[in-house]
């Protein structure tokens, strides 16, 4: 008799891999690129406006994330996905066809709310004896997508924004039909928690680690004032077109992938403490640099140094992430200082799009810059722990 074969989860990566790339490909291309320039150049709509919306954006995918449990223990892998890409694809419609600030905050929330499930489903195919190699390549498709999706979008934004929403439009149709194809099979189960003990660990945590929570917030809070005003002080600060914009994107992100290795190597040798400040000192240099550059080699100098700069602080700063989350609890532990993190990126995009409005994009490039130059003298004045050793927490 011929035996059934079972895909297992390396047979289904690339699977999985290529619809999650494509959801935080057009993502990065939608809330980076497109919305910040459609909507204030094509719509009228105000940079704060937009700061709004990217904020909504983030808030409806945390409140789904948090019933991450839910979801999967009522309805099978391919329903919850499927759906969930089915609402997004609403709300991205509907993102082109607005015409009021409150149907803009709407439909924003709605692209924001179907996002969630292609992570929860990810996760749920994780092996636990392989969660380091499996996590791993996830981040890899979460990451390849979210850089490609703006510095391809811009190249095409410069003929038309019609082509461009299209193109988002197909290559999310691709990923919401390859979503009914996937297996219900979950190879490992999220461990569910009271509510009430994760917020008690919670608190464990925070009080442990209160050293790293103004980093935990404030470098995504800088992050965020950056993601509705970029767009816009390429193209009226420094007088690029978008195509041009997308060349600065590629010399930050190829520089940052090339040094992530041996920084995170020299970090090990020289301690986590001096790349922090070194790293966030010369992010905060080369980003108030980069509003005085004049022509396009410079920018794209710049652009190259801010990539080598988030390179030396992206490993270390992981690392000592790492020692305080709890050993039985890890994705738990991880989700609780993203949500930490997730602050920043609530708050920032308001904050970036208020100041573009009041002042100019340049002031906001340069808000960003201070708060992470504030960063590296607080570390600075009161170092993190940081030997190597994980921290002894009660787990």
């Amino acid at each position: 008799m011929q035996t059934v074969h079972k895909p297992s989860f390396a047979e289904h990566r690339i699977w999985y891999g290529i619809i999650l790339f494509l959801v935080e490909f057009v993502r990065g291309a939608f809330l980076v690129s497109f919305l910040p320039t459609y909507a204030v150049n094509a719509l009228g709509f105000t940079v704060t406006t937009v700061g709004w919306a990217v904020s909504i954006h983030y808030i409806a995918d945390t409140v789904i994330k948090c019933y991450a449990g839910y979801l999967l223990d009522r309805f099978s892998l391919r329903f919850t996905v499927a759906c969930g890409l089915a609402v997004s694809m609403a709300g991205l419609w509907l993102l082109y066809q607005v015409h009021s600030v409150w149907l803009l905050i709407g439909a924003s929330a709605l692209f924001g709310i179907g996002l969630s499930p292609i992570w929860l489903v990810c996760l749920s195919k994780v092996k636990p004896e392989h969660r380091a190699e499996q996590m791993g390549m996830l981040y890899t498709c979460w990451l390849a997508g979210l850089g490609a999706g703006p510095i391809v979008i811009n190249f095409i934004i410069d003929k038309s924004y019609s082509i461009t929403f299209w193109l988002m439009m197909g290559l999310w149709g691709v990923s919401l039909l390859l979503s009914l194809f996937i297996t219900n099979t979950k190879l490992s189960t999220p461990t569910q928690i009271p509510l009430q003990d994760q917020l008690a660990m919670l608190w464990d945590r925070l009080r442990s680690m209160k050293k790293l929570l103004p980093g935990m917030t404030l470098q995504t809070t800088a992050a965020g004032i950056l993601v509705p005003v970029l767009p816009g002080f390429a193209s009226h600060a420094l007088g690029f077109s978008y195509s041009q914009y997308s060349y600065l994107l590629i010399a930050g992100g190829v520089l940052t992938v090339a040094a992530l290795i041996p920084m995170g190597k020299l970090s090990d040798r020289f301690g986590k403490k001096w790349f922090l400040i070194l790293g966030f000192t010369a992010f905060a240099i080369m980003l108030f640099s980069l509003t005085l550059a004049s022509q396009l080699w410079m920018a794209l100098t710049l652009a190259g140094l801010l990539g080598i700069s988030y390179a030396a602080v992206l490993p270390a700063w992981n690392a000592l992430l790492a020692q305080y989350v709890p050993n039985n609890n890890q994705g738990l532990g991880w989700g609780l200082f993203s949500s930490v993190e997730g602050i920043g990126v609530i708050i920032g995009p308001v904050i970036g799009g208020w100041i573009a409005d009041t002042f100019s994009e340049s002031m906001a490039v340069l808000a960003s810059a201070v708060l992470l130059g504030a960063i590296a003298v607080y570390y600075w004045i009161a170092p993190p722990e940081g030997t190597g050793e994980r921290v002894a927490l009660k787990n």
